[in-house]
């Protein structure tokens, strides 16, 4: 039987967590397989009142506590490295711990997973639940990452993982910055399930439009060598075309993009392997909320 771990990061949202093992636990029962919870949890300043909770199917739910935040990518990257190198798995499942990864499409990703045995499976957006105009800058971002990478990403975390490529992950620096241009880049072989973005349980969404911003220039940031070149190309056929009409008007997309490339080697700063190596150090204490064996 193999071994699913689902790794759930999360800042303070423990009333949607709980909400959403609560449904994991209802999506995985007919799974021919072993399944855990590891809960990662970057430095909430929200207090859980829960302290153990009794489900059907899942077998144990941890909380790894970490003493310091770090962020979104970083918690999961912490996560990887934790697993790879402490737990024996099969397959690490990541999801988001508000509803948005919807619990419902689980036993897709499972499915394919065992159709594709050695692959990593993404969950590829193809609706989302936001208002018109995040849905608006979320095909900006697309686009965006698109034209300076030349790699259209269509997902986000919600992925699973065979044990061999999480562990080629937790060895190359950019997973520190950006999960999904990491699996972009490093993870070519992988295959794909649909995916509908769902609605969070409780509260308004986190992502703001810097937090998208910087999410975009985090993806691109991983593919710096591709970058340079297509802005090389563009500034050369650019200067070019403009040539015989050179005023501060027509240089002003040349100053546009020195300033984003600027921008780009700034974020491409925190793909910090030692920071990444040491992640470990950070945890505080794993607390068990549900065991089935000592039910």
């Amino acid at each position: 039987m193999k071994k699913f771990i689902i790794l759930i990061p999360i800042y303070n949202d423990w009333k949607s967590v709980f909400q959403l093992l609560e449904n994991i636990d209802l999506q995985i029962a007919k799974w021919d397989a072993e399944v855990l919870v590891l809960i990662i949890n970057d430095g909430s300043t929200e207090e859980r009142t829960v302290t153990e909770l009794s489900f059907k199917n899942i077998k144990t739910v941890r909380v790894m506590n970490m003493k310091q935040n770090q962020g979104h990518a970083r918690c999961n990257a912490a996560g990887l490295k934790y697993l790879t190198e402490k737990e024996d798995f099969d397959y690490v499942i990541l999801m988001d711990g508000d509803g948005e990864d919807r619990p419902e499409e689980l036993t897709s990703l499972f499915n394919k997973s065992k159709e594709n045995s050695l692959k990593t499976v993404t969950a590829n957006r193809i609706k989302r639940s936001d208002g018109s105009f995040f849905k608006l800058l979320y095909e900006c971002h697309k686009i965006l990452t698109y034209v300076f990478t030349g790699k259209l990403i269509k997902f986000g975390n919600y992925s699973c993982l065979p044990k061999e490529d999480a562990a080629r992950l937790v060895k190359e620096a950019c997973i520190w910055s950006s999960f999904s241009g990491s699996v972009t880049k490093i993870i070519s072989d992988r295959v794909s399930v649909p995916s509908i973005r769902g609605k969070r349980y409780f509260g308004p969404s986190q992502m703001s439009f810097f937090k998208l911003l910087v999410h975009s220039f985090s993806i691109i940031a991983v593919f710096k060598g591709s970058v340079i070149v297509r802005s090389v190309l563009f500034l050369i056929f650019y200067l070019f075309f403009v040539s015989s009409n050179l005023s501060i008007v027509t240089l002003f997309p040349v100053f546009i993009i020195f300033i984003f490339l600027f921008l780009i080697f700034k974020v491409s700063s925190r793909e910090n392997i030692e920071a990444l190596n040491n992640s470990l150090e950070n945890i505080d204490n794993i607390d068990v909320l549900s065991d089935l064996n000592n039910r």
